[in-house]
């Protein structure tokens, strides 16, 4: 086995939600990076990924458990450590030249030694010429192309990369992923390990050598995958494939209540994430998923093709159409419930009526929220209230956007309407003043 250069055990880390009350966000995490190793880290928004990157470059300490740098506590940022982010992070007013030369004239390297150095880089990540351009007469890749330069000006051993492709295009997001690859096989590069965070199934699978899925609240490794492919992989070859499909398996295994029975999804707990889905997207999969060429059934992959969504976009979508029980997720592949057949067979008014039923069933904040407005005289709540229980457990932007979730699907659903111009949440028209009908 090769020699680690970091390592956890049993890591937790907790925030401060707006009460004050401790909110978990990592717990229990082992993880190993060892010499000579790519490792991607997939899992959903909030899953604590990013926060385990800030852990191991130094940025932020732990609550609980063992952060070791070559066998050593660490206890700040490790010299031996960089970091490429999503949003390029470049100071607007300096060149190329000068950003990649930041992190070396914050250790005391000499100018001479600084500016050979990040000429080197520069050189190395295909910039060479643009020594002396700012960020912003530079696209989208080459800026990515500057924080990469940056990161490994410095020589590193560990490379964390946190969605460093995410903000680009897609082609220009392959080409350099491929040339990080090209400089990674080719050991052009000093790193002696990269971990790389991502919401890509099929780039974790074209670029790692383990795949790692985080599961949620609080984030821990759920499962690990070994990819033993040699590069450069094919991503139309059968091997590549058959991998993509085995991790879109794991990540929707104990997501939306996959595998259990179509007619019962479990619901949540009152103040757990929903899936961020909007109802369109929902509807379009349905219709899409009762289509003659899928016939009720496609696997996840080909959907992704198909709809032309990113797996960040698809996942959460799948996971909201089986949390409402209108379709089931198994091993990897979204069947269509036979009430999900209902739905995509029936009237406008009729999807509207079984989805204000399910939400109901399966959501309790939506339940929550009904049941709230049902007691009020009025009929009507502000928001307020609700965003200071989902608080509790959540930070303050996931409270928002979760709120918001439940806000659009519940006016769907005809379970409660939302005024934007007062923000309080009413009865729909009609079932105020101690109206309770059945919906």
């Amino acid at each position: 086995m090769a020699q680690a250069i970091v390592e956890l055990k049993g890591v937790g880390k907790s925030f401060r939600s707006a009460d004050g009350t401790a909110r978990s966000v990592l717990e229990g995490v082992d993880f190993r990076l060892a010499e000579g190793e790519i490792v991607a880290l997939l899992g959903q928004s909030g899953s604590g990924k990013s926060t385990l990157l800030r852990i191991l470059a130094g940025l932020i300490g732990v609550d609980a458990g063992d952060v070791r740098y070559r066998g050593q506590p660490l206890f700040g940022p490790a010299r031996g450590i960089s970091m490429v982010f999503q949003s390029f992070a470049l100071f607007p007013w300096l060149t190329v030249q000068q950003n990649v030369e930041l992190g070396l004239e914050a250790r005391g390297v000499a100018p001479a030694e600084r500016s050979r150095r990040a000429e080197a880089a520069i050189d190395l990540i295909g910039l060479a010429g643009f020594e002396g351009a700012l960020p912003r007469e530079l696209s989208g890749g080459m800026r990515q192309r500057v924080g990469i330069a940056r990161a490994l000006v410095v020589e590193p051993e560990v490379l964390l990369m946190d969605e460093a492709f995410s903000a680009l295009d897609v082609l220009t997001g392959e080409r350099l992923r491929e040339d990080i690859l090209d400089l990674w096989t080719t050991r052009t590069m000093p790193t002696k390990a990269i971990l790389v965070v991502s919401h890509n199934i099929e780039e974790a699978v074209l670029m790692a050598d383990r795949v790692l899925i985080f599961a949620s609240d609080p984030g821990r490794v759920r499962f690990q995958l070994a990819v033993q492919l040699p590069r450069p992989r094919d991503p139309d070859s059968a091997e590549v494939r058959e991998l993509v499909d085995e991790v879109y398996a794991l990540m929707t295994v104990g997501t939306a209540r996959a595998g259990r029975p179509t007619e019962e999804p479990a619901p949540l707990h009152l103040a757990e994430r929903l899936p961020e889905a909007d109802v369109g997207r929902m509807e379009g999969l349905l219709d899409m998923l009762a289509e003659e060429a899928f016939g009720g059934r496609a696997d996840l992959p080909k959907l992704a093709e198909e709809t032309e969504l990113t797996d960040q976009e698809l996942l959460p979508v799948t996971q909201a159409l089986t949390l409402l029980g209108l379709t089931q997720l198994a091993d990897g592949d979204l069947h269509l419930t036979p009430l999900g057949r209902r739905y995509v067979e029936g009237a406008h008014t009729l999807r509207q009526e079984i989805f204000g039923q399910q939400l109901l069933a399966h959501v309790p904040l939506a339940a929550h929220i009904r049941h709230s407005l049902e007691q009020e005289p009025t009929g009507e709540l502000a928001e307020e209230p609700f965003l200071r229980l989902l608080s509790e457990s959540l930070d303050a932007a996931e409270a928002e956007r979760v709120l918001r979730t439940a806000i659009e699907w519940g006016r769907y659903g005809e379970v409660y309407e939302y005024n934007y111009n007062t923000g309080l949440i009413h009865l729909p028209e009609g079932q105020a003043d101690g109206d309770e009908a059945a919906l």
